[in-house]
């Protein structure tokens, strides 16, 4: 989400008619894009914002800007700690930038940190690929999981409606994007906030219905969609993704934890019974999905127990990647307040121990990829080998391999090519090319 924030925004400075400068402490303008959901990523802005602020003071003309969720967290806060700020604006004001610099310009320091309609802007994006388009479906979050900060940061739930995604995605495709990545903060909540009349006929505008609205697209090669959540997670929708042969075959779908007296703590809504429906529906349905998550560790009172629960669900479920995190509290939300605080001992032991599984669970269901075919398609040039491309698989696992096949012929980004995997690792493949 953030990243396609960053594209929007960029693009809206690229149309200014500001370049890209080469090094951060020779620019003219300075706009961080800031994420809060962990108190480390905070930490990590006002070190950055430190060295900016003595820039300033030797070059009044210097524009800083802060954006995203750190910027609509702290607000006010924001420009009483460093007065050498600008602009200080939400996420939900992104596709505003050009009026709030215009302000800037004007003589004025901004705060723009107010609830706001979230306005169409499908033409400004500067993407960092060529081949893989973001396209955000919907805004905000309507969840209130306990220890998460992103509601009071992103705002409401405001779903798009489906012909500007259509639109958005014709666009890419004219210019020669092959894959699309729909996105949400809780992706299958799409839809949800439109009223009666926004219904098609019979049938509710979901991210089932989208999936088939946008399928056929000309050009547009895969799809894929995250982040979903299992309170809407639906047959449907797993049904939809098996009929249509675009979807990819990966499904994101943070579990948090394995304890359901923990999940209920979280307020996710949802057993790890009704998880495991889920899951297991889809491998009936579509058994060489690969399946990722999200998890929490040292949640407040997670007792030793507890933390074995979510062990055993990777251990039982197989993921081929979990996302793991020590809980970090955060501001004004409810479990940052709870006496059952874990210490930081505790908090890097589980980690250290929960993130040896996932590599080992990772590595094992690698091994369903050697010596298999696998389509890939590629994207880059691997930055740290200029002899490879690098690519993924449609169950999104990273795949590096030769720039050129055995009859010499060069490929490059954009195309879909067979490779032979010959080589795993715990997060990524290597193979040649058939």
């Amino acid at each position: 989400m953030n990243k396609a924030d960053s594209e929007r925004m960029s693009g809206i400075l690229q149309k200014m008619g500001y370049e890209l400068a080469q090094e951060e402490l020779k620019a003219d303008l300075i706009l961080y894009n800031t994420c809060t959901i962990r108190d480390n990523a905070q930490q990590k802005v006002y070190s950055y914002l430190g060295r900016q602020a003595k820039r300033k003071k030797l070059d009044p003309h210097l524009k800083i800007i802060i954006a995203g969720c750190l910027a609509q967290q702290e607000g006010e806060t924001l420009l009483r700690r460093v007065p050498e700020i600008d602009l200080v604006m939400g996420p939900q004001h992104a596709n505003r930038l050009e009026t709030l610099l215009n302000q800037v310009d004007n003589g004025h320091q901004v705060l723009a940190t107010d609830e706001q309609h979230i306005y169409e802007d499908i033409t400004t994006a500067r993407r960092e690929s060529a081949i893989c388009g973001w396209v955000n479906i919907i805004y905000g979050c309507n969840e209130r999981c306990t220890y998460c900060v992103v509601p009071s940061v992103r705002g409401k739930e405001q779903s798009r409606e489906p012909q500007a995604i259509k639109n958005e995605i014709k666009e890419l495709a004219k210019i020669g994007y092959k894959e699309i990545t729909l996105l949400g903060q809780n992706i299958d909540a799409y839809g949800r906030d439109f009223k009666a009349e926004r219904y098609n006929q019979s049938r509710q505008l979901t991210l089932s219905y989208l999936l088939e609205f946008i399928h056929d697209i000309d050009g547009i090669e895969r799809i894929r969609f995250a982040t979903s959540h299992p309170r809407y997670f639906t047959k449907e929708l797993i049904d939809v993704c098996a009929k249509l042969p675009k979807v990819c075959e990966h499904f994101h779908i943070p579990f948090q934890s394995g304890s359901n007296k923990i999940l209920k703590n979280m307020a996710r809504g949802y057993t790890i019974q009704k998880y495991k429906e889920i899951i297991n529906y889809i491998k009936q349905i579509m058994p060489e999905s690969s399946i990722t998550a999200d998890a929490i560790v040292a949640f407040p009172g997670e007792t030793n127990d507890e933390f074995e629960e979510t062990l055993s669900i990777i251990e039982d479920i197989k993921f081929d990647l979990v996302n793991t995190a020590a809980y970090s509290p955060r501001p004004n939300t409810p479990a940052s307040s709870w006496p059952n605080q874990l210490s930081e001992r505790i908090k890097i032991d589980r980690l250290r121990e929960i993130n040896k599984l996932v590599e080992k669970i990772a590595k094992e269901r690698n091994i369903r990829y050697k010596g298999s075919s696998q389509e890939i398609l590629i994207e880059n040039v691997n930055s740290k080998n200029s002899s490879q491309l690098m690519g993924r698989t449609r169950t999104n696992r990273l795949t590096f391999f030769p720039r050129s096949s055995s009859n010499g012929t060069l490929h490059k980004p954009g195309e879909i090519v067979n490779i032979r995997i010959d080589e795993i690792r715990p997060f990524s493949l290597t193979g040649s090319l058939i």
